[in-house]
């Protein structure tokens, strides 16, 4: 795996995101939710790292074929992920299902039983704007947990594939 490989999701990860049926654990979920077929794998560990999935992750997720360089998956007919340009190109509904599935892995890896409220917070948010208006309150509370730098990975995570609104701090 080198730096510069450009990574997607295959059917398999796609698949594997809508349904959760390999049932992956928490941060190498998270993981997945942020290849995108746009960041390169350096970038994606450095993502990675903030949300504490594995240091092997990437290779994790191409050995479970959920994964694949961004070419082989155009090659196979897949759509390679590519990003829209812009957070208005992306349709709201999938907007708002990427970005309740980070804010909830997020709460369960990182904040446990302290993050029940949160959760039910985000649970009644019944679209992405609402669920921005949770953003700052999030990052804070994972500031305290974990600190500055995972909460600050984990929002740029949020924001480059959900197409979220900057968030200061």
């Amino acid at each position: 795996m080198r730096d510069r490989d450009i990574y997607a999701k295959t059917v398999a990860g796609r698949d594997e995101i809508a349904t959760r049926a390999r049932k992956l654990p928490s941060t190498l979920r998270a993981l997945l939710l942020v290849v995108d077929g746009q960041r390169d794998a350096a970038e994606l560990l450095r993502l990675g790292a903030g949300l504490h999935a594995p240091d092997d992750g990437l290779a994790q997720l191409r050995d479970k074929g959920l994964i694949a360089l961004r070419d082989e998956v155009a090659a196979a007919g897949g759509s390679g992920d590519a990003a829209p340009a812009d957070a208005a190109a992306i349709a709201p509904s999938e907007r708002f299902r990427t970005m309740s599935a980070l804010m909830s892995e997020a709460v369960k890896a990182h904040l446990g039983l302290r993050g029940f409220m949160m959760q039910l917070k985000i649970e009644r948010c019944g679209n992405a704007e609402e669920l921005a208006v949770l953003l700052p309150e999030l990052r804070a509370a994972l500031a305290k947990s974990r600190g500055d730098a995972v909460a600050g990975a984990w929002l740029a995570a949020v924001q480059a594939s959900a197409g979220a609104e900057p968030v200061p701090g």
